[in-house]
């Protein structure tokens, strides 16, 4: 499975009869008292915050139409949820963002319903970019579907910070480290990184590693480590993290408060220090949805003025224009028409706008008008996706379940001793060897 491109066009918003329409208001979906469907779908998903407030947003015309409950519960330990759940036959009707190894085992294993019966596929294609329903397809069935993306590997600032200290946006990976040195000469942490994200905690600091690789080495050498044929100990790995390990600097020099403040500070708040008078930090890389946190911690920040972002300059010129993107997603577990209902819904340009129109998400349905971001920030993050060079998706995301929170408890050990670099590595090495073939 993998990602080639977003596509975002403009067109004219539909009606809101489509809600309904797409809602599953017809015979299809069960029966209706009244036009709606009734009763409840429990949706397992990771977004919790503000994140959570959104999601809830996007669900509300739907429950109005439908006359649905959406019992929604959010964990970050999703996987093992799911895993624990499924096993004991008891899963949610729908769950938003399951591993795409632990959903190829469960559609293996017949516990996750195909969708192509489901969903318009006629519809679906029209709108969808072909590489969105690719990733979500095992054998040629769909089981999974986008309804929204993020691009990772952006680097954000406060123009008005770097104005006054006469600091200059970098367009290399040398003149990044160049301004990071600039900054911790000039007596301030370069970087705010937050690492905590309960069961899920060190993702953040895989997302660092993984743009590296690609960035560095390529995507043959990011597919072959993410599938797990090359070794975590490898010329091409062990670079990506003392790579890394130079932003970090000696101790976690570069980074505001450290090791302790990486490993206890959400992810989510990471990057408030920026707007701190003086700032405690001056550059943070995240994902496009983090947009959303900055907002809500401070309402008065507005996107361009007061945050900005360029994306994180390739380590090695030959690959120039590489980004690696994310995407939330949805698979059903149980056939009610409750739930062929939400999974119809949240495939909609219409579910999927109102998150555009909040912030922080970028619509996979091509129908969503590019003119509803909410800002000039918004748009630069879909422009950039869409002239990406080289889209890869999330290696970590991509990797078996034990692989994966392997990664994300190494990035913690690292943070905390990097001397320790090789030790760690030989354990993925170890971790790699049996959790391709389980």
């Amino acid at each position: 499975m993998r990602i080639s491109s977003f596509k975002v066009v403009t067109i004219v918003a539909l009606g809101a009869a489509m809600v309904l329409a797409a809602c599953g208001g017809n015979s299809s979906s069960g029966n209706t008292t009244n036009g709606k469907i009734g009763g409840t779908v429990h949706f397992l998903g990771t977004w919790s915050g503000s994140e959570q407030d959104s999601f809830m947003a996007v669900i509300k015309p739907f429950e109005d139409q439908t006359g649905v409950t959406v019992e929604y519960e959010a964990s970050r330990d999703q996987d093992a949820i799911l895993t624990t759940r499924v096993t004991a036959g008891n899963p949610p009707e729908v769950a938003s963002a399951p591993s795409p190894a632990l959903l190829t085992k469960f559609a293996n294993q017949g516990k996750v319903i195909a969708l192509n019966n489901v969903l318009d596929m006629g519809k679906l294609n029209s709108e969808y970019a072909k590489s969105w329903i690719d990733l979500g397809s095992i054998n040629g069935k769909l089981y999974e579907v986008y309804a929204w993306g993020s691009l990772k590997g952006l680097v954000f600032y406060n123009p008005k910070v770097f104005q006054q200290k006469g600091y200059t946006v970098p367009k290399t990976w040398d003149e990044m480290i160049t301004l990071q040195n600039k900054i911790k000469a000039d007596g301030t942490t370069p970087w705010c990184i937050g690492l905590e994200s309960g069961a899920a905690s060190g993702w953040p600091g895989s997302d660092w590693v993984k743009e590296i690789v690609l960035s560095q080495s390529g995507p043959s050498a990011y597919d072959s480590w993410w599938q797990g044929k090359t070794k975590w100990s490898s010329s091409e790995i062990k670079q990506a993290w003392t790579t890394w390990g130079q932003v970090l600097g000696s101790g976690d020099s570069n980074v505001y408060g450290g090791k302790n403040f990486m490993v206890s500070t959400n992810f989510g708040d990471a990057g408030n220090g920026m707007f701190d008078s003086p700032p405690k930090c001056f550059m943070h890389n995240q994902g496009s949805f983090i947009t959303d946190f900055f907002v809500k911690a401070k309402p008065s920040l507005v996107a361009g003025q007061d945050f900005n972002f360029f994306p994180l300059p390739d380590v090695n010129s030959k690959y120039t224009g590489a980004h690696v993107v994310a995407g939330d997603t949805m698979s059903m577990f149980k056939d009610t028409p409750q739930a062929r209902a939400l999974m119809k819904y949240l495939t909609t340009a219409e579910a999927q706008d109102i998150w555009v129109k909040r912030g922080g998400k970028t619509a996979i349905n091509n129908k969503v008008n590019v003119n509803d971001y909410p800002d000039a920030l918004q748009k630069n993050i879909a422009q950039t996706i869409l002239s990406a060079k080289i889209a890869k998706y999330d290696a970590g995301d991509l990797m078996p379940p034990d692989m994966k929170n392997a990664y994300w408890s190494a990035i913690l050990q690292y943070v905390q001793d990097q001397s320790k670099l090789d030790s760690i590595l030989s354990g993925l090495d170890k971790v790699q060897a049996t959790a391709y073939t389980t």
